[in-house]
């Protein structure tokens, strides 16, 4: 084992694949329950006939709570409001939050031109997530604390140590052998934290890695895996055991705890997307009951595309000219389909049930009243 110093950067970090059995019993077992779980969620998202429903609200989940385990903490009413208009008004954390999704979908859309992931993949999403024109490391100094101060991990130093570490990284993701997936997308996601190739934002660059490397392994078809929840609610243990695999080699453990997120994560975001099915065919039935004049299951859909929308979004889509869809939007408020809500000189268009359903951890949804004959 290599000598590990927490003051010294430990640039003796071993290359992958680790010199270890990882394919234990115990993780096989894990590895095949989180694979059928992944495989059911990625069932559940064909189903939706609006693949940009999910593309534009379940990453928002995962931006949230991945940007808070790195104590970057916004709320879902900021978030969700900002996400579907001008994002210069919004504070700063969500401004970096909202950021997180940019990148997660930037990098979504370059594995579906062909391209890779590569150590410039990672490069391209921490900038986008920092804003700023960044590469790796050059300069030393940089150490992560705990919560008392004390320095518990240096990462190497170097940029041509990082850049032989990186390609060894690299390599890795793409060298066919027998280990399986979602393995080795625990033991890449160790190996790239413990390289720590930027000066910052590399927890929540990981963690895009690791959505787009198992889009990128065919195990999921969209970005929409909300492996941060799981993260952030164990997240003591998240550091503990990425710390362990550095001092004691302890990669079972690691490899556990990864499996473990994968498959929660993947039954919560599968149950949540059949309710968002539900919400969307129940909110299709009524609006076509309520109001036949108003309803098309475009104008329906675009809510669930953007759960806060302005006249413009309407126009925009088509969908009328600002008097008609103006008074579309009116029908719908007094329908309590919408709600309404000043922004400015203008006003929000809100699908409330939607949001809700969002930000909850709860799968219920308030029901629409019954509707005897259309108004």
């Amino acid at each position: 084992m290599s000598i590990f110093d927490p003051n010294r950067p430990f640039n003796a970090l071993p290359a992958l694949p680790p010199r270890v059995d990882l394919e234990t019993k115990t993780v096989l077992k894990a590895c095949l329950d989180a694979r059928v779980k992944l495989a059911a969620l990625k069932e559940a998202a064909a189903l939706i006939p609006n693949q940009d429903v999910l593309i534009n609200s379940i990453p928002l989940r995962e931006a949230k709570d991945s940007s808070a385990i790195e104590n970057i903490v916004t709320t879902n009413d900021q978030l969700f409001r900002f996400a579907s208009a001008d994002a210069a008004q919004a504070d700063v954390a969500t401004k970096e939050t909202l950021r997180y999704r940019t990148a997660l979908l930037r990098g979504y859309e370059s594995l579906k031109r062909g391209r890779p992931l590569t150590t410039n993949t990672a490069v391209d999403v921490c900038r986008v997530i920092k804003d700023v024109d960044l590469d790796l490391r050059r300069t030393p100094g940089t150490n992560l604390k705990n919560q008392d101060g004390r320095v518990i991990y240096t990462p190497p130093e170097g940029e041509r140590v990082l850049r032989e570490k990186m390609s060894n990284w690299e390599r890795f993701i793409h060298e066919e052998s027998d280990l399986d997936p979602l393995i080795k997308m625990a033991v890449a996601h160790y190996q790239f934290e413990a390289i720590h190739p930027f000066p910052d934002g590399n927890g929540r660059t990981g963690r895009v890695l690791n959505i787009l490397f198992l889009i990128e392994k065919g195990l999921l078809d969209l970005p929409i895996l909300y492996l941060s929840r799981s993260i952030n609610e164990r997240r003591s243990d998240y550091y503990r055991l990425l710390l362990e695999v550095t001092t004691e080699e302890s990669w079972e453990p690691w490899v556990l705890y990864m499996l473990a997120a994968v498959e929660e994560t993947s039954d919560w975001t599968r149950r949540k997307i059949w309710a968002i099915r539900t919400l969307m065919d129940e909110t299709v039935r009524y609006v076509a009951v309520a109001l036949p004049k108003v309803y098309s299951r475009e104008l329906v859909e675009l809510f669930f595309v953007q759960p806060y929308a302005r006249i413009q979004n309407l126009v925009d889509a088509g969908l009328g000219t600002r008097k008609t869809v103006s008074g579309y939007l009116g029908q719908l408020v007094d329908a309590g389909v919408l709600r309404d809500e000043k922004a400015g000189r203008e006003k929000l268009y809100v699908n409330v049930r939607f949001l809700d359903l969002l930000t909850s951890d709860s799968n219920e949804c308030t029901p629409f009243p019954e509707v005897v004959q259309a108004r």
